[in-house]
């Protein structure tokens, strides 16, 4: 009985083999991999959808413009007009990081499917934040050459406190990629492993005796409110994704 009433909420964050294993060989297929696929088909489909250019504009269209817009406006607020340059690859990692917050939360187990947030998984999360940086890097060194170098060295520094103040900064920005992607994966998985922890509340409460059902009853209006703001967190962790994305490019453009 011991046994069964173990509570695992770190299960769900696990990477399964679907085909091949994982032994090292790096042609192993796993569920992480199949919902990465299937976050990327339904991006692709959402665009699809709202790429008809249709006079009179259809819902699916106004909402492909809309998200268009809303990421361009960003970062042409943040970076100025050089900011459009960098609108595909902003928009892919904020429609990206939404859909596959949002895709880890729906109820598929209801049909024998399990749920898989490849957002709670720090390589993937890693990998974007280090493009991003790359990107920055890359920006940063071919319009400033090492003048770049300069963004590290805030305008009315003491000399006394040059070489301090240097390194502090210069810590500072190589820590970037590191807390953006920190900052995503605890955010998904905090979230999901409460609803996993209260969910099985809800279960072994009705399935004792005495105050169990009560205790179920407060924990599924727990989850509920948890739910509720894990779909909020979906939405601000994809924007926050995204808006510090591109305050660290206006960094490399102007070197602010």
């Amino acid at each position: 009985m011991a046994a069964e009433a173990k509570i695992d909420p770190m299960h769900q964050f696990q990477i399964s083999p679907l085909a091949g294993q994982l032994d090292g060989s790096p042609f192993a297929f796993t569920n992480s991999a199949l919902w990465m696929l299937v976050v990327l088909a339904l991006v692709w489909a959402f665009m699809l959808g709202g790429m008809k250019r249709q006079l009179v504009p259809t819902r699916w269209q106004l909402m492909v413009e809309g998200v268009t817009g809303f990421v361009t406006s960003m970062l042409t607020t943040n970076v100025g007009p050089e900011g459009r340059k960098y609108v595909p690859w902003v928009f892919t990692i904020f429609m990206f990081i939404l859909f596959a917050n949002l895709l880890g939360l729906m109820p598929f187990a209801l049909v024998g499917a399990q749920p898989f947030t490849v957002t709670s998984q720090f390589t993937v999360t890693g990998v974007m934040a280090i493009i991003s940086f790359g990107i920055v890097l890359v920006t940063g060194f071919w319009r400033h050459g090492f003048h770049f170098f300069k963004l590290f060295i805030p305008h009315g520094t003491p000399i006394g406190l040059l070489p301090l103040i240097f390194l502090i900064e210069l810590l500072s920005f190589m820590v970037r990629p590191f807390s953006l992607a920190l900052r995503l994966f605890v955010a998904m998985i905090a979230g999901h492993i409460l609803v996993e922890v209260f969910g099985n509340f809800v279960v072994q409460g009705l399935n004792a005796g005495g105050i169990g059902p009560a205790i179920s009853l407060l924990s599924f209006v727990f989850i509920a409110g948890v739910m509720a703001l894990e779909v909020l967190v979906c939405a601000i962790q994809a924007y926050v994704f995204a808006l510090l994305t591109s305050l660290y490019i206006n960094d490399a453009v102007n070197l602010h």
